[in-house]
């Protein structure tokens, strides 16, 4: 009986965050696998259309620009916010005066809004009268402004703004394996003659391997992810150019002036490509899992 009365007040606890899951994640997805099979703008009534949607998704081309997008997005991140998490997490773990100053300095773009960080980078590459483009002429550097959100340099201006806000969450993570290692490690490898690089090389990095493998996948995941700055600095333009996955689905549920290919809400096919951005982020993501495991395994 006390057996039962402590799974009851179990559940009673529960409850809550059962309530919570259910209303805000389980129905959500409920209904958008449901409206994936028809044709809704999100008022008057529903028609049933079957694969349609998905028949319509084949042949977007705007979709699958923005799938390349989103990998360069990510691939871009990826590649410069990790090895520089990691550089500063290794320096950062060194005693030094103003050590505490500089990872809250680091850290502090973390706990900023995207849409705030993005406002502020908007002034500052401004084209015409950003605050880069004004000191990189003082300075000669520039012979003239250069249109930092301009066709040809949007997606890089993006993914500068993502490292910006992405490197002090990943130095974090870093940071708390890299204490997790002990210093008798590298007393013993500097006294067998290891120099800096071969100690952070051999020792350091496989040390680090456990907490590497997760800020890899969260990185993956959250690149992948990513829109919001993208959507308050260029609405995913110009011409499409920075247009990503998730910022396709969200003009499809909420147009903005700059979604040119939709006028009205379109619920139904929104819920499709939705519900495939999501397998496409999915299958990335198993696929470095699978990779991840079969590495541990060769070790």
């Amino acid at each position: 009986m006390n057996n039962l009365h402590q799974i009851g007040f179990s559940y009673l606890f529960l409850f809550p965050s059962l309530l919570l899951t259910g209303v805000l994640g389980i129905y959500p997805i409920g209904w958008a696998i449901w409206y994936m099979f028809y044709d809704y703008k999100g008022y008057g009534s529903a028609s049933f259309v079957g694969l349609d949607n998905f028949e319509r998704l084949l042949r977007d081309t705007q979709f699958w620009d923005s799938v390349v997008n989103t990998f360069i997005y990510a691939g871009g991140k990826l590649l410069i916010t990790i090895p520089l998490s990691l550089v500063l997490a290794v320096i950062l773990n060194h005693s030094f005066r103003g050590r505490s100053t500089l990872r809250a300095i680091i850290f502090l773009p973390t706990i900023i809004s995207s849409a705030v960080m993005a406002v502020v980078f908007y002034i500052m590459f401004n084209s015409y009268n950003g605050l880069l483009n004004q000191y990189l002429l003082k300075l000669h550097l520039i012979p003239e402004r250069i249109d930092w959100l301009g066709p040809d340099h949007a997606m890089l201006t993006a993914i500068i703004i993502a490292i910006w806000g992405a490197v002090g969450n990943y130095m974090l993570l870093f940071l708390s394996g890299l204490q997790n290692i002990p210093n008798d490690v590298y007393e013993s490898a500097s006294l067998d003659g290891a120099s800096r690089w071969q100690q952070f090389w051999h020792l350091t990095v496989p040390m680090l391997g456990p907490v590497l493998q997760i800020v890899i996948m969260l990185a993956i995941i959250n690149s992948l992810k990513g829109y919001e700055s993208i959507m308050v600095l260029t609405d995913g333009g110009p011409i499409g150019k920075t247009e990503v996955m998730y910022l396709y689905v969200y003009k499809l549920f909420f147009p903005t002036p700059s979604a040119s290919y939709t006028a009205d809400q379109q619920f139904g096919y929104g819920s499709a490509v939705g519900f495939v951005t999501a397998v496409i982020v999915g299958i990335i993501t198993l696929i470095y899992h699978l990779m991840s495991r079969r590495l541990n395994h060769l070790q």
